[in-house]
């Protein structure tokens, strides 16, 4: 055995007894939270859980999460209607250029039906085709399950919004 050994195996053993109540004696204490940002710390997680899972979701029906958020906003907002690619802009908080960018891939891949505007032909239509309806659909169901499940939670946290002053 070398000296260091020895060193080690002299050494005094603090007993297990005065560990604890060392750590028992020190009590982590929580901040003072104001509850409203608390619940709306509490609010942007949730939400972030739901994008990312609804994102999943559509990655799952061979959608992007813009395009799933697109038939949805077209069947959510305008039915069986058309929606005008400049409401859709709006709908999805994107400039013009973009939405349209957005319906040609759309349209290549066959989820959108483009037409357009009888009254003025400047302006284009867009409806959901059979295909962008079943992957919708598919998507919708999930995310309404996803939010069912978690429903107690943005329950108690809409109650503390009602509650909450300041």
């Amino acid at each position: 055995m070398n000296t260091r050994q020895k060193r080690k195996r002299a050494a005094p053993r603090k007993s297990s007894a005065t560990n604890k109540s060392s750590v028992t004696k020190r009590k982590i204490k929580k901040p003072d939270i104001p509850p409203q940002y608390a619940t709306l710390a509490e609010f942007r997680y949730q939400l972030r859980v739901f994008l990312e899972h609804a994102a999943k979701n559509a990655e799952n029906a061979n959608l992007t999460a813009q395009q799933y958020q697109a038939l949805l906003a077209i069947k959510g907002t305008s039915g069986d209607r058309p929606m005008f690619v400049g409401a859709l802009a709006q709908s999805l908080l994107i400039k013009h250029h973009t939405a349209v960018e957005l319906v040609d891939r759309m349209v290549k891949l066959a989820l959108l039906r483009r037409s357009s505007d009888p009254d003025d032909q400047r302006r284009v239509l867009v409806t959901l085709t059979r295909k962008g309806v079943q992957r919708l659909e598919k998507v919708a169901k999930l995310n309404v399950q996803h939010l069912r499940s978690t429903g107690h939670t943005m329950s108690r946290m809409f109650r503390l919004f009602r509650h909450a002053r300041k």
